[in-house]
């Protein structure tokens, strides 16, 4: 279907790949895998046609659809979220279109016996064919059925586009793509934004689509269910096997020792036979051997070992100090953004030792009793921290909170005290951060290595109490289970809030599920909790089937209550719902000319002319990462939006 012949992407004489070839066949889910920065989402762009390789081609057949889903992108705010989602339906649209037209046309004409006539009958006829084969009898139950796998409520289709989140509206074009049922996918990153629920339904989806699928993704247990071929990229060049990530890991494994041991064997060979020859070299009764073997030499095919990309993460916490019994006590405790309730009569012990997980859909409340847990935010009700407990926070945007001014060395080397100074070089190395590497300005540096620097600053925090919001976002596969691996040795409490099942398998062993403003404890492990999950749905499913009586009423007539806001309260949600939207629009203007300054830059960066002027470079690498904090402060904008709508319920 997609042929991929000897591609090269060069960066001012840096190769990020070497003649790389592979074909893309129907049914195959590929799982695009490899270090940060490896080039995974550039090869994406390429396949989607938005970036040109320095050398070499994809073909593809002219009538083979693309839905390609990258890591950012903006939507239109002009529409609700159903309407957005019908742009999907295009095609469907616009034949619905030209059918009432025919029809129109056909009921006011009354030359029933002419040609035209019957031509005008033909061509509505083959247009309804077509309607009805693509779908256009129940297009609106599809959008319907999507919209609700990724987690949206039907309430929520009317809404307007911009009244969600960056995460929320990723889902929206995620929706579109899915919809749009292309021959081939390419996902970049789509389990980013989503809760496990959502991940569940898309693997299914992926799982069971009857076209290609390419994705990236650094979800292991997502890669496990949805691909049936691993492609990896390292050092340029790009390993393929038909199998997906876990068995491909044990296939590269057997291939490498089989390769070692080829390699062992025949430079054994190579020694002997260049002994003999330089024992007889002079002997004339040797003569004709010693040629013979010079010859053999010659023709040899020299067994080549691949190199490996050794660079990981050497992570080790370092002792924690003793804290009481009791780290956290919570009891009765609520929190409320003015009118909107988030957490309701909560309870939660969580003792010395204890690894557990905060889960469960976006916006139920995990990161606030993260935040409530540090003191950030006030709230009613009782939470206790234990005796002599330390806490260490890294939060989502943690990355963005580091100053971008100062090099990596300085940042580190601003709280570094006592002893650890002497050994900044040797802790940033052990964070892949060598060499020049430690000059670099944090500006410069990508999402992944962001996430490494500001997990030494917490490394070198004295804590006991380590409470970690979605750590693993922009680490790649190695990396993750570095973090994994020094997160089970280390000998303090750990709370973690993640999607990341493969990531909190093993390491947690109690994981508080939060539903309704309500937290749930269930103890064992990430996938024990999954299995209670699928039981549990069924049992709603079985509820959702009664009827709800008495209790129903009660509970609408109390929701009405609690809605009802004085007139000051309204007229100060409103002020501050007008004020959020002039920022909406300026941060969007924003991101629409940091992304035009980007687009003139990959059209520069295409001039091999360029390549080794290094300020165009450095100024590309700051637009990006200037386009990726206003994201994150648009996105955080629209959380604040949202939460004021829902209170305005007048």
């Amino acid at each position: 279907m997609v042929s991929v012949d000897q591609l090269v992407v060069s960066f001012g004489g840096f190769d990020l790949f070497k003649g790389i070839s592979f074909l893309i066949t129907p049914k195959d889910r590929i799982g695009l895998v490899g270090k940060n920065g490896a080039g995974k989402s550039t090869l994406l762009k390429i396949l989607a046609g938005q970036q040109l390789p320095s050398e070499g081609s994809v073909a593809l057949p002219k009538d083979v659809r693309i839905g390609y889903l990258p890591q950012h992108m903006v939507l239109s705010n002009t529409k609700t979220v159903f309407e957005e989602t019908r742009k999907a339906f295009d095609e469907i649209l616009d034949l619905k279109k030209e059918i009432d037209r025919l029809n129109h046309e056909i009921a006011t004409r009354e030359d029933y016996e002419s040609d035209g006539y019957m031509q005008l009958i033909n061509r509505v006829t083959e247009l309804n064919d077509r309607y009805h084969l693509i779908g256009g009898s129940n297009f609106e139950a599809e959008i319907e059925q999507t919209l609700k796998g990724l987690g949206f409520e039907r309430k929520d289709f009317t809404r307007q586009t911009s009244e969600f989140s960056g995460g929320w509206r990723m889902r929206i074009e995620l929706a579109k793509i899915l919809l749009k049922k292309p021959d081939i996918f390419l996902l970049d990153e789509p389990t980013n934004h989503l809760d496990i629920e959502s991940i569940q339904w898309l693997e299914d989806f992926l799982s069971s689509y009857s076209g290609s699928v390419v994705l990236v993704s650094h979800d292991k247990a997502f890669l496990d269910n949805v691909t049936n071929r691993t492609v990896e990229i390292s050092l340029g060049r790009i390993y393929d096997y038909k199998a997906n990530y876990s068995r491909y890991l044990e296939l590269r494994k057997e291939q490498k020792e089989t390769q070692l041991a080829a390699f062992r064997n025949q430079q054994k060979l190579i020694e002997e036979t260049e002994q003999f020859i330089e024992r007889f070299r002079y002997k004339a009764t040797k003569a004709v051997q010693v040629q013979s073997r010079a010859k053999m030499l010659d023709r040899l095919d020299r067994i080549e070992v691949d190199e490996d990309d050794n660079s990981r993460l050497n992570i080790k916490f370092p002792p924690a100090i003793r804290s009481g019994t009791v780290v956290v006590d919570c009891k009765h405790l609520s929190k409320s953004y003015g009118n909107l309730l988030v957490l309701d009569d909560i309870h939660l012990i969580i003792e010395r030792g204890d690894k557990v997980a905060f889960v469960g859909k976006n916006g139920e409340g995990k990161t606030t009793l993260a935040r409530v847990i540090l003191n950030e935010l006030e709230y009613s009700g009782e939470m206790k921290i234990g005796h002599n407990v330390k806490v260490g926070y890294f939060a989502q945007n943690q990355a963005q909170l580091l100053d971008e001014n100062l090099s990596v060395l300085e940042t580190i080397d601003q709280i570094a005290v006592g002893d650890v100074r002497t050994k900044i070089r040797d802790i940033l190395g052990a964070f892949m951060f060598s060499g020049e590497d430690v000059d670099k300005k944090v500006k410069v540096l990508s999402g992944g290595e962001r996430t490494r620097l500001a997990m030494i600053r917490l490394m070198l925090e004295p804590v006991n109490f380590l409470v970690l919001d979605e750590p693993t976002n922009h680490l790649d596969m190695r990396s993750k289970e570095m973090l994994k691996q020094a997160l089970a040795e280390y000998d303090g409490t750990v709370l973690v809030v993640s999607h990341d099942r493969e990531f909190l398998d093993g390491l947690v062993k109690c994981v508080y599920e939060f539903k309704n403003k309500k937290v749930k404890q269930h103890l064992g492990g990430i996938y024990d909790f999954l299995r209670k999950k699928k039981m549990e749905s069924l049992k709603e499913l079985e509820q959702k089937n009664k009827p709800a009586g008495g209790a129903f009423k009660e509970e609408k007539k109390a929701v009405a209550d609690e809605n009802k806001l004085s007139y000051e309260e309204r007229k100060e949600i409103n002020k501050n719902i007008s004020r959020l939207e002039k920022s909406i629009e300026q941060s969007e203007t924003e991101i629409s000319r940091l992304e035009d300054e980007i687009a003139r830059m990959d059209e520069l960066l295409a001039d091999p002319a360029l390549l080794g002027d290094h300020s165009v470079f450095e100024k590309y690498e700051t637009l990006k990462a200037n386009l990726e904090e206003v994201m994150a402060q648009w996105e955080k904008q629209n959380e604040e939006h949202e939460a004021l709508l829902q209170q305005k319920t007048w």
